[in-house]
């Protein structure tokens, strides 16, 4: 059981760098995460994205 199985967390921010090392972290960790962010598809100009 991974300690965090069951637990649910919002990242705000989720789509590039702290933020998103905070996202996967939790979801290695077994909570279900729910992500926000500024960029939902990616680009040329800009790398990250919610969809990615």
């Amino acid at each position: 059981m991974k300690p965090l199985e069951g637990a649910i967390a919002l990242v705000t921010g989720a789509t590039r760098g702290l933020g998103k090392g905070i996202a996967i972290g939790l979801g290695e960790a077994g909570a279900t995460v729910y992500i926000t962010g500024r960029t939902l598809t990616s680009s040329p100009e800009s790398t990250g994205s919610a969809g990615e």
